[in-house]
C-alpha cells in the first residue's frame, strides 16, 4: 500500500470512495432499497425484485429458496463523481450477526423502517448498535405510499427507539390519501414522484405552505439544540441561509448529534435520489471513518469483515482499504504478526466477484487466498505496526442441533467443512461435547442452522441428520453403603487376587469426587492402594442409571491380599466390582443441569416471560430495568438445561422477535418421577 495520491479531503474536487451500510428489522425492505439504488445509478440495466427472484442481492441459492437475506450483499455503485459501495446487512435477528463487522468499516448507515408500531423494538435495537459504535446514520421511512398515518404522528412514535433526535428532512405531498411527492424542508423545495425515475421539481401545492413552515420550523430548532448562533437567528425570526442549513445538517449527523429522516418507496424507486444526496454531501469520508476507529489515515492499512470460502475459488477475504492504495501480490501483515501475499483482488458483486486492479483508499474489494488471516483483523504493509481495531464480539449461541452423518465416508471431511462455515459466519460454531460425545452445530436460530447444513450440502456435498442435543445429565447417591469387593481367578502359574472393602457415600452438591483410605495393618498393601481409587474411578463413568457418577465419597477401609497373585489389575477389578455392588444400595438419583439464564425483552413483554419460565420448570429470580436501554428489562432465572433448547423460538414470538437471553450453567439439580424415568429410560435404549 502507498499514498493514495487520488483521494481528497471533503473540501477537494474529489473524495475517496465511500462505504455505506443498508440496515434495518427484517422484511423492511433494505434489499429492495439496494435495488433502487442500483437502478438509478446505473449500476443495474433495471430493478430487481426479491419477490420474482430477479434481484441482484440476495442471490444465493438459500436465499432464493427462503425469500430473505441470509448474509451479505456488496456492491459498488457511481453516483455523479462518488463511489460508493453498499453493503446490504440481513434483518433476520438470526442473520444479523454478519453485519457486525461489515458495519466497523462503514462511513454511515441507511436505516430502513417502516411506519409500522410494531416494528419499534427491531428499530432500537439496530439504532443501540449504530449509536454504541458512533456510526453516523440516516433513517429512511420505507413505504411511504402505503402509510396509514400522518408522518408527523410517525416521528414521535419512533422516537423512543432513538436515543438521537430524529429530525425529519422531508414532508409527503398527500393526493386522495397517496403519497405523490414530497416536500424537501432543506432546500424548501417540492418534488413530484416518478416510477423509478428521479423526482421532478414542482411548485407547493396549495395548502402546504404553512404545514411546509411549520415543519421546518421544527427541522431548524431541533439543529439549533446544538447550533448557539442558529438558535440567536431563530429567535431573532431571521431566515438562516441554506447553506447555513446543509452545513449544520452534515456536521450534526457527522458527529451522531442527531439522525436525520428520509422518506420513499424503494419498491417504487422514489426517494432514492434525495437519499444519494444525501449520502454524496453529508456522510463521512473514509479519512474520518478510519480516525473514529484509531487507524492513522496517512498510513497504509485495510479491514477485512468478512470471509468467504467457495469449493472452487478458495478463500476470498472481503476488506476496506483505509490508507494507501493495496496492489495484487502485496505483502501484507495482520495484527498477530501473520504475513501472507495477496493473491489477486476482487470486484465484489454479491454473490460473484471478478478480477480488478489496485484499489485505493475508501474502496472495497475482495482479496484471495489469504489463509491465515481471518475476519476482523487489520492489515499492513511495510513497517508500520498493524493496529488493532476494535470489533463486537459475535452474539452467544441461543439454539442447538446434533449431528449425525448420513455416510461414515465423509466424517474426515466434515471438520474442515464446518470450520469454514463458522470462519464465513462467527455467530456460528460447533463443538464435540466431552460430556455426551455428540456432534453439535450452534448458531443463532433454527432457520439459522437450517442455512448452514444448506451450505453445507451445497458447498461440500455433505448431508448430515440433525438430532435432538443430549443433555449432560449425571448421577449421584443419597445414602451410604459398605460394600467388600473381590476378585479371584485362578487359570494356571500366576493367578489374580484382589479384595477390598469400601465405604461409598454421599457428599454436597458441586464438592465432587473424593477418595479416601483408612487402611490399617497392611491388609491392602499401599502400593496398590492407587489402583483401588483408579478402579473407582473406572466405574463412575457411567452408574447404576447409566450416567457420570458425582459428588461421591468413596473410602477404601479393609481388605485382603495374596502375596503372589494380588496385583495392581486386580486390585483395580475388585475396587470396580464393589462399586458395581455397592452404588445401587445408596438410592442413586438422578442430577440434571440448571442454567443460569439472563432474559432481556421490552418491559410490555415481561408478563408474558414470566408466564413462560415456570412452564419450562424454570425458577424467577428477579428482574430490573435493562441499564441504557429505556422499555427494556433484564429477567434473571434458573432454567433445566433440557428445557432451553427451543426457548429462543418461544421468546421471539412472544416479542416480535427481539427477545434474547444468554444462559451458563449454574449447578446441578436432582430430577425425579416420571420425568427422571423417561430420561433414564431413553437413555436405556439408546444405548442399546
Amino acid at each position: 500500500m502507498g499514498q493514495d495520491s487520488s483521494a481528497k479531503q471533503n473540501g477537494g474536487a474529489q473524495r475517496s470512495a465511500r462505504a455505506i451500510a443498508i440496515v434495518g428489522p427484517y422484511l423492511a425492505g433494505k434489499t429492495t432499497l439496494l435495488e433502487a439504488i442500483l437502478a438509478r445509478t446505473g449500476a443495474s440495466p433495471q430493478q430487481g425484485k426479491v419477490s420474482d427472484g430477479t434481484s441482484h442481492g440476495d442471490s444465493s441459492p438459500e436465499a432464493r429458496a427462503h425469500g430473505m437475506s441470509v448474509g451479505l450483499n456488496v456492491f459498488n455503485a457511481d453516483y455523479l463523481d462518488e463511489s460508493f459501495t453498499f453493503i446490504d446487512c440481513p434483518g433476520s435477528v438470526e442473520f444479523q450477526a454478519d453485519g457486525l463487522a461489515a458495519l466497523t468499516v462503514c462511513d454511515a448507515a441507511v436505516v430502513v423502517c417502516e411506519p409500522d408500531p410494531k416494528r419499534i423494538p427491531a428499530l432500537q435495537v439496530i439504532l443501540k448498535e449504530l449509536e454504541e459504535r458512533d456510526i453516523p446514520h440516516f433513517l429512511f421511512l420505507n413505504k411511504i405510499d402505503s402509510c396509514q398515518m400522518p408522518v408527523r404522528d410517525i416521528i414521535p412514535m419512533l422516537q423512543p427507539a432513538s436515543s438521537k433526535p430524529l429530525v425529519l428532512r422531508q414532508i409527503p405531498i398527500w393526493e386522495d390519501g397517496i403519497a405523490t411527492g414530497f416536500v424537501d424542508l432543506a432546500s424548501e423545495r417540492a418534488f413530484v414522484y416518478r416510477e423509478h425515475a428521479a423526482s421532478e421539481i414542482v411548485s407547493l401545492p396549495d395548502g402546504m405552505k404553512d404545514r411546509e413552515e411549520e415543519a421546518r420550523f421544527h427541522m431548524l430548532e431541533q439543529l439549533a439544540d446544538y447550533d448557539d448562533e442558529l438558535m440567536e437567528q431563530l429567535l431573532s425570526d431571521l431566515i438562516p441561509p441554506q447553506d447555513r442549513v446543509f452545513e449544520d445538517l452534515t456536521a450534526e449527523l457527522r458527529d451522531g448529534i442527531i439522525c436525520p429522516v428520509l422518506l420513499g418507496s424503494a419498491e417504487h424507486g422514489n426517494g432514492i435520489e434525495r437519499l444519494l444526496k444525501a449520502l454524496r454531501h453529508e456522510a463521512p469520508s473514509v479519512s474520518t471513518t478510519a480516525e473514529r476507529l484509531g487507524l492513522d489515515p496517512s498510513t497504509s492499512s485495510a479491514f477485512v469483515f468478512k470471509t468467504v470460502h467457495s469449493p472452487h475459488g478458495g478463500k476470498l477475504s472481503m476488506a476496506r482499504v483505509f490508507g494507501g492504495a493495496l496492489a495484487d501480490g502485496a505483502m501484507v501483515r495482520s495484527v498477530l504478526g501473520k504475513e501472507e501475499r495477496v493473491s489477486g483482488l476482487f470486484v465484489l458483486r454479491g454473490e460473484e466477484s471478478s478480477k480488478r486492479g489496485n484499489a485505493a483508499a475508501g474502496e472495497v474489494v475482495g482479496l484471495g487466498r489469504l489463509e491465515e488471516i481471518g475476519t476482523g483483523e487489520a492489515l499492513v504493509t511495510g513497517k508500520a505496526a498493524a493496529p488493532q481495531v476494535k470489533c463486537p464480539m459475535p452474539p452467544e449461541p441461543v439454539f442447538v442441533t446434533g449431528l449425525g452423518l448420513r455416510d461414515r465416508k465423509d466424517e474426515v471431511k466434515l471438520t474442515t467443512a464446518l470450520g469454514k462455515l463458522c470462519e464465513e459466519d462467527p455467530s456460528l460454531s460447533f463443538e464435540n461435547s466431552s460430556d455426551t460425545h455428540q456432534l453439535l452445530l450452534k448458531g443463532q436460530g433454527e432457520m439459522h442452522l437450517r442455512v448452514a447444513l444448506e451450505r453445507l450440502q451445497r458447498k461440500y456435498s455433505i448431508s448430515v441428520a440433525r438430532q435432538q442435543r443430549l443433555i449432560p445429565y449425571k448421577e449421584t447417591v443419597r445414602k451410604s453403603t459398605e460394600i467388600r469387593g473381590r476378585h479371584k481367578k485362578q487359570s494356571g502359574g500366576h493367578g489374580q487376587f484382589g479384595d477390598v472393602v469400601i465405604e461409598i457415600g454421599p457428599r454436597a452438591r458441586g464438592e465432587g469426587f473424593a477418595f479416601s483410605e483408612v487402611i490399617t495393618g497392611g491388609v491392602v498393601p499401599k502400593q496398590f492402594i492407587p489402583s483401588v481409587e483408579h478402579g473407582v474411578k473406572d466405574y463412575l463413568h457411567k452408574g447404576p442409571l447409566g450416567f457420570p457418577v458425582v459428588d461421591v465419597a468413596v473410602t477404601l477401609k479393609d481388605g485382603s491380599y495374596h502375596s503372589v497373585d494380588s496385583s495392581d489389575m486386580a486390585f483395580r477389578q475388585a475396587a470396580r466390582l464393589a462399586m458395581s455392588e455397592g452404588m445401587p444400595q445408596c438410592a442413586p438419583v438422578l442430577l440434571e443441569p440448571v442454567m443460569a439464564v439472563s432474559i432481556t425483552v421490552p418491559s410490555e413483554a415481561t408478563a408474558r416471560i414470566n408466564g413462560i419460565i415456570p412452564q419450562r420448570r424454570g425458577q424467577i429470580l428477579g428482574f430490573d430495568a435493562r441499564p441504557g436501554w429505556p422499555g427494556w428489562d433484564v429477567i434473571e432465572a434458573h432454567i433445566p438445561a433440557a428445557e432451553i433448547d427451543d426457548l429462543i423460538i418461544e421468546l421471539r414470538s412472544a416479542t416480535a422477535g427481539v427477545g434474547a437471553y444468554t444462559a451458563k450453567f449454574d449447578h446441578l439439580s436432582e430430577l425425579t418421577g416420571k420425568l427422571a424415568d423417561q430420561v433414564v429410560s431413553g437413555h436405556a435404549e439408546a444405548a442399546e
